[in-house]
């Protein structure tokens, strides 16, 4: 029996109630709902999805960290080795060796050991441009969907112009990948509603036609899957949640002398090196990492009295929420439900880096959600977006300094435990076998492999 898993990133009951065809796989099948882990950020969860552990155990404790053999802070890296523990795939073959497994844009994909990769990885040229492109294996796929499907759409999967034609490629590489090479597991990321929900809110007008429009998109996949007799899995990672109140969570630390930066060309940097503290801010979640164990109780205290911090983990209150892991900080900070963390460390935003401007996922340190929006106080923004696609286009280097640094305009984040279920994500399936009210994230290891008829 083959299996699709669609990863509808956001998927929630808010967010099910506009979408019909989503729904209609749970009509022979079943709808459950679906408890998450801490931190609820995607490469935490699709990692305790594909290896039944909690963070503490599989190691990926946000969507970055600080690197402390390498001094360096960094998110979004790609190798699957990051990811400890047996994986879904690797488990299943125990029992069938020949299990054909197809991985299309979830996280962690580059050289994991399934028969078939698509996941997007631009090309990053020595004169600092970046463009759009993606990596496959085996690596003729890569030349069979680039000529069918175009270059995939790098700045529609994740930017100001994030929007529902990342979706569409992605849904159209996994429907050929599936017509063409027949895996027996397949895992598909499907993240539209990341997009509109950070941007206005999961209760938003804007929210709901983000829904409507990737359940249209959908519905023709679902139903060519459920015709191959495909048991068709649907989840997502976490609920987006609104919020109105940023904290510049750095900023506190550095007003308290706990922070430092260094500064070239009137720029300020970040320096992990010599600061007593600081944060990699993930959503609503940030890794504090003390360079001195006496510096602990003052840390907390300072972060406590935020306001907008809910709570603060010692390594104790980590392990109890299974996050406590040598990658992650020696506190965890959790924001309140209404607010969200900011990477930004700077006191004056003349001296804010130049890369604050962009979108620059990986140099930042920490998460910046202000990369879906143009900046709203340059109302020459759009002019400037459009000479620098038409620069990159034509092979010239240049910059994209469109994002804002006023934070004030996302209404949504997640990263917390939800509050509310009708925030919280859910889990559908096609098939009424294996039926249950309630998953835990750590289920749906063990789920997946029952769907799979492997014996457990």
């Amino acid at each position: 029996m083959a299996v699709v898993v669609l990863d509808v990133v956001g998927l929630t009951p808010r967010a099910l109630a506009d979408m019909p065809r989503l729904r209609a796989v749970a009509e022979g099948g079943f709808l459950a709902e679906l408890d998450t882990v801490l931190p609820a950020v995607t490469c935490s969860v699709q990692s305790t999805f594909l290896t039944g552990e909690l963070p503490a155990g599989h190691g990926i404790v946000g969507n970055g960290w600080y690197d402390r053999e390498m001094g360096e802070i960094a998110f979004w890296r790609q190798h699957h080795r990051l990811v400890r523990g047996e994986k879904v795939w690797q488990a299943a073959r125990r029992t069938h060796p020949g299990l054909k497994v197809a991985n299309i844009c979830w996280w962690y994909a580059m050289g994991a050991d399934v028969d078939i990769t698509v996941t997007p990885r631009p090309v990053y040229h020595y004169d600092g441009r970046k463009s759009p492109d993606c990596y496959t294996d085996p690596p003729a796929l890569r030349e069979e969907l680039t000529a069918e499907l175009g270059r995939f759409p790098l700045f529609d999967y994740w930017g100001p112009k994030a929007g529902i034609a990342s979706s569409r490629w992605i849904i159209a590489a996994a429907r050929r990948v599936v017509d063409r090479h027949n895996p027996d597991l397949t895992f598909v990321y499907v993240p539209h509603l990341d997009y509109d929900l950070q941007r206005h809110g999961p209760n938003s007008p804007q929210a709901r036609t983000a829904a409507r429009e990737l359940d249209t998109l959908l519905g023709p996949f679902i139903d060519e899957l459920r015709a191959r007799g495909t048991t068709v899995v649907a989840l997502s990672e976490y609920g987006i949640t609104e919020v109105r109140r940023p904290v510049d969570v750095n900023r506190v630390l550095r007003r308290a002398g706990l922070l430092n930066v260094h500064t070239q060309q009137g720029m300020e940097y970040l320096d992990p090196w010599t600061s007593r503290a600081f944060a990699t801010p993930d959503h609503q979640v940030a890794h504090v990492y003390v360079a001195d164990p006496a510096d602990l109780e003052r840390v907390r205290e300072v972060l406590l009295k935020t306001e907008g911090v809910d709570q603060v983990l010692d390594r104790d209150g980590q392990a109890k929420a299974g996050v406590d892991h040598d990658r992650g900080g020696d506190l965890l900070a959790i924001a309140s439900a209404d607010s969200w963390f900011t990477y930004y460390y700077w006191l004056d935003d003349e001296r804010a880096p130049d890369f604050a401007h962009g979108v620059e996922i990986h140099r930042k340190p920490g998460y910046d959600p202000a990369e879906l929006f143009f900046d709203p106080a340059d109302p020459l923004v759009m002019a400037r977006a459009a000479m620098a696609l038409a620069k990159l286009k034509l092979g010239i280097r240049g910059t994209m300094s469109v994002v804002p640094i006023d934070p004030t305009c996302v209404r949504g984040s997640h990263g917390r435990l939800p509050d509310d279920p009708q925030d919280a994500p859910v889990l559908l399936c096609s098939s009424r076998e294996h039926a249950r009210d309630r998953f835990h994230a750590t289920d749906v290891k063990r789920f997946l492999l029952s769907c799979l008829d492997v014996e457990q």
